[in-house]
């Protein structure tokens, strides 16, 4: 249950900073000796993250429930930006897996990530809003969410960071990477609990710690992050993936 709980502050902590969720859950078990989070675990978890998204954007998931004219806009940049990740996670999925095996190549992701993050300084400050998107935006900032399904590389960080570079306002920025995660995240879990059917044993009882934590974690970093990108940028969350990723390589 402790693990579970660990787990779970992890995942809705870094699912929504910029600095890689995917990564910590390599490199975190492995720096502190412990066992990595099972399939079942994982796949909870992202329902914690999921609920988070839900709740928090919940007057958005409803506008496009209720296919409002601002819902059905919304709905389609959400479908053109997942269609890159989908295509990646299909054709990749057996490269990606052998990369997360491997941890010294996740914190060198972690690193690179980092790297990428600092480089958001030097983008002009935008002043686009969400509504002045255009399919082209959600494609291009659906290649930065295909990019993140490389272990150690930040979704947020890589869908806010082709945000910013289209000129969005960062907090405009901020909640369309948010929100492109909805389809991003359910799919992980889908695609988990679908793997974990075949499996015996099916989900402890303790995983649901976990997805609590998640969830409330998760809930947390989204309202924060959308306060201080705002004043920060990404730079900040720059410095700590450089630090983290440059420590972990030396110690994984």
């Amino acid at each position: 249950m402790f693990d579970a709980a660990l787990w779970g502050l992890v995942q809705g902590l870094t699912e929504f900073l910029p600095i890689s969720s995917s990564g910590h859950l390599v490199l975190v078990p492995e720096l502190l000796g412990r066992e990595a989070p099972s399939l079942a675990t994982s796949a909870v978890l992202h329902l914690g993250t999921l609920t988070a998204l839900l709740v928090y954007f919940r007057s958005e998931v409803v506008a496009m429930v209720r296919r409002t004219s601002e819902g059905r806009r919304l709905l389609r940049w959400l479908v053109i930006g997942t269609v890159p990740a989908a295509i990646g996670g299909i054709v990749f999925r057996s490269w990606l897996t052998e990369f997360n095996n491997s941890p010294r190549l996740v914190a060198a992701a972690l690193f690179l990530t980092g790297v990428a993050l600092l480089g958001t300084r030097s983008f002009r400050p935008g002043s686009r809003k969400l509504v002045e998107s255009s399919n082209v935006d959600a494609l291009l900032i659906g290649a930065g969410q295909a990019i993140a399904l490389i272990p150690g590389v930040s979704r947020s960080g890589a869908t806010i960071g082709a945000g910013l570079a289209l000129e969005f306002d960062r907090t405009e920025a901020a909640r369309y990477a948010f929100l492109l995660g909805i389809p991003a995240i359910a799919g992980a879990g889908l695609v988990e609990l679908v793997e974990l059917a075949g499996q015996p044993g099916g989900i402890p009882g303790s995983t649901w710690v976990g997805l609590a934590v998640a969830a409330a974690s998760g809930y947390f970093a989204i309202a924060a992050l959308l306060r201080l990108i705002g004043k920060a940028g990404l730079v900040p969350f720059g410095v700590y993936c450089v630090v983290a990723g440059g420590v972990a390589f030396v110690l994984v």
